[in-house]
């Protein structure tokens, strides 16, 4: 179920809409091609799983097979991509708290939903499972419950806002790309970002009971997820509504149900949508927690991060998390108008460095193979390692299309160098201690080979 909520979030829910706006019909286009390069992703990630479990997730397996430097890269990009997201999913909490209450300033609901959620995750993993499940639940019931809806309304040629429903909605609107392909090409990132979440396979693998038994089936099932999920209800959306009815800051969801004079439906539909956003908090405590400790075990991070409690909570990196998201917070006090898309925008930074370390880990647990130094599992990526250079060239196109996108995009790429001279600075800050670390466990820190430090099994 963790696998199931981690491919379904705000990205799908809400962003849709504002894509379907600008590029139509192609958005369905733009899923199924990144979602190719999403599964690749979870793909070489569920082979590192069964190579060796870990709750360290890839930052271990970039220590054992790039070294610590490597490692604090990928541990901290990783921080970064949960710590933003988190905070564009803090203030999407308040955004649709106000649909019920319009009246409340946008820092509330965000700073209780932080409270809330810190709780939950502070008391045991059991609970933050629990929880999640019921996140996931939620979603893939709403989601399954509107596409019966909307395959009906198709079949009985039910009118919407005046229309008729089919596919010839969409050639009779300029067709999948009505506004040319440069339009879906720009989408490419926010659609990056509404997969986000679905390494959470790797990440829990540490702390499941049989990791070897379930992880398979987890990631294979990444595939249909993407197919029905994500291919299949834009393309319903689009033949519900002319892909111009559907705009920015609304999800497309809503707007079918508001369009039909459901109002009422709109509004369960957001408090799904509120349920979405929540359960990416939840998820980015949860990892955060588990990469801080292992980033802290080897000395890349501060020490109180690495800290446990009776019930095997890592508290310390999940306060640190809490705190980024306490900063979204007073973000919604000073700039609510645009905290979510400034959130936004540097969150796609970490979640193209995370995917690319996980391509390149397992292209380099690939070639040690192929040396034999060491056996690969059988549950393998397919195509390796040209899948793998595919896939890195991707996101490199993906993160190269930002530059296009709006001031933001640009302020984004701007903003690079100045994340490269902290991450260089805080390398700097701790390298003795990592040195150290290594040096008391009989291998150099700058060399590849250092096992992780949460295997299990």
């Amino acid at each position: 179920m963790i696998a199931i909520g981690g491919a379904i979030g705000t990205g799908l829910f809400l962003g849709a809409g504002s894509r379907l706006h600008n590029a139509g019909p192609a958005l369905a286009v733009v899923y199924a091609v990144a979602g190719v390069f999403a599964f690749v992703v979870v793909r070489a990630m569920g082979e590192l799983v069964m190579y060796r479990p870990s709750s360290g997730s890839f930052v271990s397996y970039s220590r054992e097979f790039l070294g610590e430097k490597a490692a604090y890269f990928a541990g901290w990009m990783y921080f970064l991509n949960w710590a933003t997201s988190g905070i564009a999913d803090v203030t999407a909490v308040a955004k649709y708290t106000q649909f019920f209450w319009p009246d409340m300033q946008q820092w509330i609901p965000a700073l209780i939903a932080l409270f809330v959620i810190l709780a939950v995750n502070l008391v045991s993993v059991k609970l933050f499972g629990e929880l999640e499940f019921w996140f996931a639940a939620v979603k893939v019931l709403a989601l399954v419950g509107f596409m019966i809806f909307g395959i009906v309304l198709l079949l009985t040629r039910h009118p919407v806002d005046g229309h008729g429903t089919g596919p010839s909605l969409v050639f009779d609107h300029g067709g999948l790309f009505p506004a040319g392909v440069l339009p879906a090409l720009l989408i490419l990132q926010g659609v990056v970002f509404a997969y986000a979440g679905i390494e959470m396979v790797g990440v829990t693998a540490g702390e499941t009971s049989n990791p070897r038994k379930v992880i398979p089936k987890a990631v294979n099932s990444v595939a249909w997820r993407i197919g029905i999920f994500y291919i299949g209800s834009v393309l319903l959306l689009v033949m519900l509504l002319p892909w111009t009815s559907y705009r920015s800051g609304e999800s497309p969801f809503v707007t079918v149900l508001s369009k039909l004079g459901m109002p009422a439906a709109g509004g369960i539909m957001d408090l799904i949508v509120l349920t979405a956003a929540l359960s990416s908090v939840n998820s980015g405590l949860y990892s955060t927690g588990r990469i801080l400790r292992s980033l802290s075990m080897a000395g890349s991070a501060p020490r109180f991060t690495a800290r446990m409690s009776r019930r095997g909570v890592p508290y310390g990196g999940v306060l640190l998390t809490a705190g980024v998201y306490a900063l979204g917070v007073v973000l919604n006090l000073v700039m609510p108008g645009e905290a979510f898309e400034i959130a936004l925008e540097f969150s796609a930074v970490g979640i193209i460095s995370m995917w690319s370390m996980i391509v390149i880990c397992h292209l380099a647990l690939h070639r040690k193979a192929k040396r034999g130094e060491l056996t690969r599992p059988s549950y393998r990526l397919p195509g390796a390692p040209y899948t793998n250079y595919v896939t890195l060239g991707f996101l490199v196109l993906v993160l190269g299309m930002s530059y296009f996108n709006g001031e933001a995009g640009r302020i984004l790429i701007y903003g690079l160098p100045g994340i490269a001279a902290l991450l260089v600075a805080g390398w700097f800050l701790v390298r003795g201690r990592v040195r150290r670390i290594a040096a008391e466990r009989g291998a150099p820190a700058e060399t590849p080979g250092i096992a992780g430090l949460e295997t299990t099994g």
